[in-house]
C-alpha cells in the first residue's frame, strides 16, 4: 500500500529513462527542421546577389530580398510559439513545416520580384517556428544531460550551413538560383513525410492535465530504451508541494518548482495577450528584456557575418561612389564562404567544452567579447586571406553564443510559457536579422566598411554586457512546468 502513494514527475522518469534509442530519433526529427531552417538562412547570402545581376537591382531592393524573410521570422515566431503552448508542439511544427516547404519550392519558380519577396515572406513566416522544434526536442532530455545535447543539436545547424554552402558551390554556376532555391525547400518536406511518427510532448501533456496521454508517451519511451519507470504515480510538477521549496528564492522561482504552483485553466489556456503578459511579469520581465537583448545581437551578429563573408570577399566590390556595377555570382567567393562555414564545427565545440562546465552565463559573454576583438581589425579595409581568417574566427565565436542562447533560453521559461518565451525571444532576433543585410550590404556597398563594423562591435558588446546582467544561471537545473499567480 505504500508503494501506491509513491508519486513521481515527469522530470523523474526521464532521468530514469535516460537518453536512448527514443531520444534519438526525436534529435534527428527536430535537427532535420534546424537544418532546414540553416539552409533557407544561408542561402540568402548567395540568391541576393545572383538576383540582383539577374534582375538589375538596386542595393536596397537586394537587401528587402533578406529582410522580408526575418520580418516574416518576426511574425511566425511568437504565432508559432503561442500555437505550440496552447494546442501543442506537434501541431506547431506541422503548420510551419507546411508553409516553409510550399513556399519555399514555389520561390523558385518567381517571374518577378514582387511574388518573390511575398513567397520569401512566407517562407519566413514558416521558419518563425525553429523554436518551437528545439523546445520540443528539449522536453525529452533528462536534466544531466541537457546543455551537452542541445550542443549536439546545434550541430544539425551547422550541418545546414555546409551543406548549403556545398551546394550553391556546385549548383549557382551551373543551374543557377531558382534550383538553388528548390533543392533547399526539400528538408523541411521530410518533416511532412515523418510527422505521423512523432510523440506530443509528455512535459506539455502533463501540464495540461492529459496525465494519461503522458504516461502512454513515457512507457513507449521505456519500451524503445529498455528501461523501467519508476514505481508510483505520475504527477504534475505543479501539483508537488515539497516543504524544501518553502523558501525558494526568486532564482529558483523561475528555474525549479515551488509550493503551490498550480496550474489553473486560465493560465495554461491563455489567449495570446495573456501569454506575452506572462513574460513581463515582476518575475521575467528583467530576464525577458535582457534575453530579447542577448537574441538581438545574435541575430545581428550572425547573419551579418554571414553576408559580410560574401559582401567583403566579392570581387567585384570596388567602392566606387556613384552607380555601383552589378555583379553575378562569379564574383562570389564560393571558397571563403564555404571555409568559414566549417567555422561552426569549432565554435560547436567550444560551446559543447564550456556550457555544462563555465556555465551558460560565463561561456555566452567571454565569447561575445571575443567576437568583438575578432572584427576590430576590420574597420580598415584588410588582404582577402587576413579578412577570412577574422571572419572565421568571429563566426567560431558568434556560433557558439547563438548555440549556448538557444540552450539557455528554454531552461528560462516553465512548460507553460516555454514556446512562446522562445519564440517572441527569437522574434526579436529577427528584428537584429532584418537590420543587418541594411549594414553588411548598403554601408559595404557604399564603401562605409569602417561604420559598419563599427556598428557591429557596438551591437556585440552591449550582447555581452546583457549577459552578464542576466540575473542567474540555468546550468542543471530542473525545468519549471508553470509560473506562480
Amino acid at each position: 500500500m505504500e508503494d501506491d502513494r509513491k508519486t513521481y514527475t515527469v522530470d523523474e522518469a526521464l532521468n530514469a529513462l535516460g537518453f536512448g534509442k527514443f531520444q534519438v530519433f526525436v534529435l534527428i526529427y527536430a535537427g532535420m527542421g534546424w537544418i532546414s531552417e540553416a539552409m533557407e538562412m544561408m542561402l540568402l547570402s548567395f540568391v541576393g546577389p545572383a538576383v540582383q545581376s539577374t534582375w538589375n537591382l538596386s542595393s536596397h531592393e537586394e537587401s528587402l530580398i533578406t529582410s522580408v524573410v526575418f520580418a516574416g521570422m518576426l511574425i511566425g515566431a511568437y504565432s508559432w510559439g503561442v500555437v505550440a503552448d496552447t494546442y501543442g508542439r506537434r501541431k506547431g511544427f506541422l503548420v510551419t513545416a507546411i508553409i516553409t516547404s510550399g513556399a519555399g519550392f514555389l520561390s523558385s519558380f518567381a517571374p518577378n520580384l514582387t511574388l518573390l519577396i511575398i513567397l520569401r515572406g512566407l517562407v519566413g513566416v514558416g521558419l518563425g517556428g525553429g523554436p518551437v522544434l528545439s523546445s520540443w526536442f528539449l522536453e525529452f532530455i533528462p536534466a544531466p544531460k541537457r546543455g551537452t545535447w542541445m550542443v549536439v543539436f546545434s550541430a544539425f545547424w551547422t550541418l545546414g550551413t555546409v551543406l548549403e554552402a556545398s551546394i550553391a558551390w556546385f549548383i549557382m554556376p551551373r543551374l543557377g538560383w531558382r534550383w538553388l532555391l528548390a533543392v533547399s525547400a526539400l528538408p523541411s518536406s521530410l518533416l511532412l513525410l515523418f510527422y505521423s511518427m512523432t510523440p506530443e510532448s509528455p512535459r506539455y501533456l502533463c501540464m495540461k492535465g492529459r496525465k494519461s496521454e503522458a504516461l502512454a508517451v513515457l512507457e513507449k519511451i521505456a519500451r524503445v530504451n529498455g528501461q523501467k519507470l519508476p514505481s508510483g504515480v505520475l504527477v504534475s510538477d505543479n501539483h508537488i508541494e515539497p516543504e524544501e521549496m518553502i523558501n525558494a528564492s526568486e532564482e529558483s522561482k523561475l528555474v525549479s518548482p515551488r509550493e503551490n504552483e498550480r496550474e489553473s485553466p486560465k493560465s495554461t489556456d491563455s489567449p495570446k495577450s495573456g501569454l506575452l503578459l506572462m513574460l513581463l511579469s515582476p518575475e521575467l520581465i528583467r530576464s525577458s528584456l535582457l534575453l530579447w537583448m542577448v537574441f538581438f545581437g545574435n541575430a545581428f551578429a550572425y547573419y551579418g557575418l554571414v553576408l559580410l563573408t560574401t559582401e567583403l570577399n566579392n570581387n567585384n566590390n570596388k567602392c566606387i561612389q556613384k552607380d555601383m556595377q552589378s555583379y553575378n555570382h562569379q564574383d562570389i567567393s564560393y571558397k571563403d564562404v564555404f571555409i568559414t562555414s566549417f567555422a561552426e564545427f569549432p565554435g560547436l565545440l567550444i560551446s559543447a567544452a564550456m556550457v555544462d562546465k563555465l556555465g551558460r552565463k560565463l561561456s555566452m559573454s567571454s565569447m561575445f567579447f571575443l567576437c568583438f576583438f575578432f572584427l576590430l581589425p576590420l574597420v580598415v579595409h584588410q588582404p582577402q586571406s587576413l579578412t577570412t581568417a577574422l571572419l572565421f574566427g568571429a563566426r567560431i565565436c558568434i556560433t557558439a553564443t547563438f548555440t549556448i542562447v538557444y540552450i539557455y533560453a528554454p531552461e528560462l521559461y516553465p512548460t507553460s510559457v516555454r514556446t512562446t518565451g522562445v519564440g517572441v525571444a527569437s522574434s526579436v532576433g529577427r528584428i537584429g536579422g532584418m537590420v543587418c543585410p541594411l549594414v553588411a550590404v548598403s554601408l559595404i556597398h557604399g564603401c562605409h566598411q569602417t561604420i559598419a563594423i563599427f556598428l557591429f562591435e557596438s551591437v556585440i558588446f552591449l550582447s555581452g554586457i546583457c549577459v552578464c546582467l542576466l540575473p542567474f544561471e540555468t546550468k542543471g537545473r530542473e525545468l519549471a512546468n508553470s509560473l506562480s499567480s
